[in-house]
């Protein structure tokens, strides 16, 4: 199957969408949807299922924002992959990165043995998604086959040329474990490892090498763009590359040096803002305590006043 001509229809059939959840919090959601999976003979094992799906939750929550949620696992499915969609209309709390309810949650389990499958999937459902009219459609959807039909038309596609369409996150992620894993005590590292595994077999092979290629060679393989430069090697991406990759989840390519490029989070955008400021503040200081700067400030402060005097002096001689 050609998956840049496929639809989302292709996975997901109209009894595995559930259009009114019972489930009030996140896990039971989960295992509701799994349930519905279990009943078509889709999985087997719920409880490895399960296990995996909550594993990943806790490494990163799945919410996307906007109302929507993608949980999913690699595990050994009956077929190429097994996928479950529920609505919530109260909404369900996923700890989403803007805070909001999830009300459209999209559960997806996929076979090891088909490496990058996850990643197409989430590639067209991304680009879908990020539109707000298209949400729009989904949310206001009066009834099941409404639903199911708005998410069956779904496009799929490969990647850009120019970009990995995956989860930065996931990748900054790693690299973050990447470096612990090196200095953790032995106590840690199992745990450590766990995680690393988890990342990795979300990831595509192609992406990982070149990943691997560069900590390998330079100890570090993923730098953030700030202010529109890389900051790996200090040299600007054009504006273009900086503009699509502020708060975005996609991972693209230093022309100058080759690190997968990633967008930094709200918090270290602040960080960053905040040093620029602080530095800056300082500087002026600096400038103004140097002995030139100050006789330069009371030289100004003479001339600004000398109109003043000199009208008080043409008085004093009248």
């Amino acid at each position: 199957m050609n998956l840049k001509e496929t639809s989302f229809g292709e996975f997901f059939k109209p009894s595995q969408l559930t259009f009114e959840l019972k489930s009030r919090d996140r896990l039971e959601a989960i295992e509701e949807l799994l349930d519905s999976l279990v009943k078509q003979k889709l999985i087997s094992n719920k409880k490895l299922t399960l296990t995996r799906i909550v594993d990943r939750e806790n490494l990163e929550p799945t919410a996307l924002g906007h109302g929507l949620a993608v949980p999913h696992a690699r595990v050994d499915t009956e077929g190429q992959m097994a996928v479950a969609v529920g609505r919530s209309a109260e909404g369900i709390d996923f700890a989403a990165p803007d805070g909001r309810p999830v009300h459209l949650i999209i559960l997806v389990i996929w076979n090891p043995t088909i490496p990058g499958l996850f990643n197409h999937l989430f590639s067209g459902l991304a680009s879908f998604l990020v539109r707000p009219d298209n949400r729009e459609r989904l949310f206001n959807a009066r009834e099941k086959n409404e639903l199911y039909n708005v998410l069956a038309q779904i496009p799929l596609a490969f990647p850009y040329e120019d970009r990995i369409v995956n989860r930065a996150s996931l990748l900054k992620k790693l690299q973050e474990i990447e470096l612990k894993i090196r200095r953790a005590p032995e106590a840690k590292q199992e745990e450590l490892q766990k995680h690393r595994t988890l990342i990795r077999e979300e990831l595509d092979q192609s992406l990982l090498a070149r990943f691997d290629l560069l900590m390998d060679r330079y100890g570090y393989a993923v730098s953030e763009v700030i202010d529109g430069v890389c900051q790996s090697c200090n040299m600007s991406v054009s504006t273009q590359m900086a503009s699509a990759i502020d708060e975005s989840n996609d991972i693209y390519i230093c022309e100058n040096c080759g690190k997968y490029l990633v967008s930094p989070g709200k918090r270290e955008k602040a960080a960053s803002k905040e040093k620029s400021e602080k530095e800056k503040a300082a500087g002026e200081k600096k400038k103004a305590s140097h002995p030139a700067a100050a006789a330069a400030t009371r030289l100004g402060q003479v001339k600004k006043a000398s109109p003043a005097k000199a009208k008080a002096a043409k008085t004093r001689k009248n």
